[in-house]
């Protein structure tokens, strides 16, 4: 018996209902991404039944994001998790994830949910002028747009969802220059990609906290890896081998298995290690001790915030929509949350 009826699953996947009717009866001359692509859709229609059962006026957002896998599913998870708590109104959830990629491929899928509708977009992108234009174009059709983790402050969005990040990097330098006070010690810095702002931000805050707190501290820098394991590994040991003075990590951007496993190759163990967000990976090494700290804030407090600034821009819910940071927390092995589940 079929649990959904066609047009929900079409309209999930962002296909017609004729592809959906191919897939589902297994008629030929269908490809194995479009049936993959069925079959997900499903999959979120199942994850989210209990929302859509509860009746009321139904908003379908999109969330969109460039991330490593380990932290966009982070997010998803905690999106669905809020999404029974938004009663009365119902909120029903479409993802477009991806690892890495240009800025126009991104533009793509942001210029096909404007032809499609949506009800919201809740980004994490890059700040490029082309992105920037596609958000603009979202809201000139009245699709309003949440920025998360990292900001489109130039862009006409109705908001940004996340922690002050200049504060997160000056939180960091505080934590490392008080647990390595060596001062002939190298300090890494490592990112995901310096378009995205929010990564920017938090390496100026860095590096401005450690002019004050430790101002012989050498700082080193590796970007461009899209967090991703195998260009973090590669990037983290070349500069291993290019400063043997390294012995602090301050990770913006991820990839910290592949920057323990570099250190390990190298015969090294960082003094201080301070991370950002408990993401599976990030669970594990802490539990582990592995790494010293993980700057965490409550990613299914930022959802709810994000899916409350789009009913705030339907009207659904009282006010204006307005940006209100979320909450630095500094997570130990000591004081961290039971309920994060940690990675295989």
């Amino acid at each position: 018996m079929r649990s959904h009826r066609i047009r929900d699953i079409a309209d999930q996947a962002g296909l017609s209902e004729a592809t959906v009717d191919r897939v589902l009866n297994h008629r030929p001359g269908v490809r194995d991404s479009t049936a993959a692509q069925v079959q997900r859709a499903i999959a979120d229609l199942d994850r989210q039944r209990d929302q859509v059962q509860l009746g009321g006026r139904t908003f379908r957002l999109d969330l969109v994001m460039q991330a490593p896998a380990r932290f966009s599913s982070a997010v998803r998870a905690a999106l669905e998790a809020e999404l029974p708590g938004l009663r009365p109104a119902v909120i029903r959830s479409r993802f477009h994830f991806r690892e890495e990629g240009s800025p126009a491929e991104l533009v793509q899928i942001l210029d096909a949910i404007a032809h499609q509708g949506s009800a919201g977009v809740l980004l994490k992108a890059p700040d490029d002028p082309m992105v920037i234009d596609a958000v603009n174009r979202l809201h000139d059709l009245q699709i309003p747009v949440v920025t998360v983790v990292t900001d489109l402050p130039l862009s006409r969005r109705i908001g940004y969802v996340g922690i002050d990040n200049r504060a997160a990097g000056a939180t960091a330098a505080y934590l490392i220059s008080r647990m390595s006070e060596d001062p002939s010690a190298s300090v890494l810095v490592t990112l995901s990609s310096s378009s995205f702002r929010g990564e920017e931000e938090r390496e100026m805050g860095f590096r401005s906290a450690m002019r004050t707190l430790a101002p012989d501290r050498t700082i080193r820098e590796v970007s461009e890896t899209d967090g991703l394991d195998a260009s973090m590994l590669a990037a983290v040991a070349h500069a291993l081998d290019d400063d043997p003075a390294i012995g602090a990590v301050y990770s913006i951007g991820g990839g910290n298995t592949a920057t323990l496993e570099a250190f390990r190759r190298a015969g090294r163990l960082p003094a201080a290690f301070i991370a950002h967000d408990l993401d599976g990976d990030n669970t594990t090494l802490l539990r582990q001790q592995r790494i010293t700290a993980v700057l965490h804030h409550d990613l299914r407090a930022d959802m709810r915030q994000a899916c409350q600034l789009i009913l705030q821009a339907h009207r659904a819910l009282p006010g204006r929509p307005q940006s209100t940071p979320s909450q630095i927390q500094v997570i130990t092995p000591f004081n961290q949350p039971r309920s994060f589940p940690a990675s295989a």
